[in-house]
């Protein structure tokens, strides 16, 4: 890091403070509180040593206020050359905004009410060599913020608000499973064959194996081997890696939670689903009806679509069309699906995006999704072209996805078999999960939340 690169005064300010024999970048440090704490307990002389970023600094002649802020919030702190010593005053001129400060002092009220260190000793933490935003305007450019996501969390408090919001999410998300008895498990993140979904995965090699392995694009189908195994109720929260396009809605790596119960099926998960995110909701914003961009949500009133009357209604299209036939269909309505060898269920995923807008309501369960689709997820006993599988949008984004899991062993292989010949994946089939299928899995609903999505949607994220 060059000179040119860095603030020439602030340079200046470390050599001075490294002049005395001071380390501007100081060892632990002992406080008594944070400062949220200090404002709770505030007495007029109360002694209190905090700690924090220098965020504003203003000096009056012999004077100086200025605010330090740790994670919980940020107070005062006043400096007299007359308490203090020139000295001490001196060594303070060469901080900066941005550095960190230890103070210890009596707390008192300025004239405007306002809960204030009167500071009797500082320490040095740690020197900034790069400016803040400035203040005003904070950091808007969004390149810079998710490229330097310090730097956002530095200046953008309701940023820093969506991560605390984030980890309670997270928690109050295992309290209710917990509550319920499920098990938390991990399964592999590296995995020989990607399964469990679509999508095309990251790869990588092992050395002293010496074998290619994929980072996993879900966790299901190793879940799932646990269900064979004899657990009954467990769940995962668990990092995915799809290595596709990037969108506000999709990251490459993302962060997923999947249940699995056994003797259950997807009418068990659409209940599981509907109390779990009604349960976080109350926890964290204290209230199932909230707004997300524009749109009035309300947890309380849950509706159902069907896919299968969606599609019909929209498009006149049946499951049991061919490649031609939707393609013809969709030309008729200005739609037109290009690519060689295109598979039925690239063609109907494409067309499931288009009726997305249908959702942006109350919250809603899309039912009746088509057998195509769907390569894990049982039949409907009444129609073997619908599965007992459905996906739950909310403000327009789909948030979870649930099936009544496939446990025919002989049935699982010939949808494994149809999906590669259409897909062009001969050879990837998992045959060891066929195998842990033929010694038995009990029936089971299956769920998956996309946690960054249902994030989104409680802090009214875009």
């Amino acid at each position: 890091m060059g000179k040119d690169e860095l603030t020439t005064e602030r340079l200046n300010n470390l050599e001075a403070i490294r002049k005395i024999e001071l380390n501007p970048y100081g060892q632990r440090y002992e406080r008594s509180h944070q400062i949220e704490q200090v404002k709770g307990l505030f007495k007029e002389g109360f002694e209190v040593n905090v700690a924090g970023r220098i965020m504003a600094l203003r000096s009056h002649g012999k004077t100086k206020f200025f605010n330090i802020e740790d994670e919980t919030g940020k107070i005062q702190a006043y400096i007299n050359i007359n308490e203090i010593g020139m000295e001490k005053f001196r060594l303070f001129n060469n901080l900066d905004i941005g550095d960190f400060v230890g103070v210890k002092g009596a707390l008192f009220k300025t004239r405007t009410g306002e809960i204030t260190v009167n500071v009797a000793e500082f320490t040095i933490l740690s020197k900034a060599l790069r400016p803040l935003p400035e203040k005003w305007h904070g950091l808007k450019d969004i390149e810079i913020r998710y490229r330097q996501r310090y730097l956002d969390l530095i200046v953008n408090k309701d940023v820093r608000k969506i991560f605390l919001i984030r980890s309670r999410i997270i928690n109050e998300i295992r309290s209710f499973l917990n509550q319920r008895q499920y098990l938390e498990v991990e399964t592999p993140m590296m995995q020989h064959i990607p399964g469990g979904a679509s999508g095309k995965p990251f790869k990588t090699h092992h050395n002293v194996l010496d074998v290619d392995l994929y980072l996993r694009i879900a966790p299901e189908l190793y879940l799932k081997r646990l269900i064979v195994g004899g657990f009954e109720k467990i769940y995962e929260i668990n990092k995915s890696f799809r290595n596709e396009g990037i969108s506000t809605r999709h990251n490459p790596e993302f962060t997923m939670l999947e249940v699995y119960r056994a003797y259950a099926d997807y009418e068990d998960m659409m209940n599981l689903v509907r109390e779990l995110i009604t349960f976080v909701a109350e926890k964290v914003l204290g209230k199932v009806k909230f707004d997300f961009q524009g749109m009035s949500i309300d947890l309380s009133n849950w509706k159902k679509k069907s896919f299968a009357e969606l599609m019909k209604d929209k498009f006149n299209i049946k499951p049991d069309e061919n490649v031609k036939e939707l393609i013809s269909k969709m030309a008729k309505h200005g739609i037109n699906i290009a690519g060689e060898n295109i598979s039925k269920s690239q063609i109907l995923k494409t067309i499931a995006e288009l009726i997305e807008p249908e959702t942006k309501g109350a919250p809603t369960f899309v039912v009746d999704m088509f057998t195509e689709l769907c390569p894990l997820a049982k039949t409907k006993p009444d129609n073997p072209l619908l599965t007992e599988r459905f996906e739950l949008f909310i403000g327009g984004l789909e948030i979870a996805n649930a099936y009544s899991e496939l446990n025919d062993p002989i049935e699982q292989k010939q949808r494994f078999q149809s999906q590669l010949l259409t897909e062009d994946q001969a050879g990837k089939i998992d045959k060891d999960f066929l195998r842990a299928l033929e010694y038995g899995m009990p029936p089971a609903g299956g769920l998956g939340i996309g946690v960054d999505r249902l994030i989104m949607l409680l802090t009214n994220s875009a």
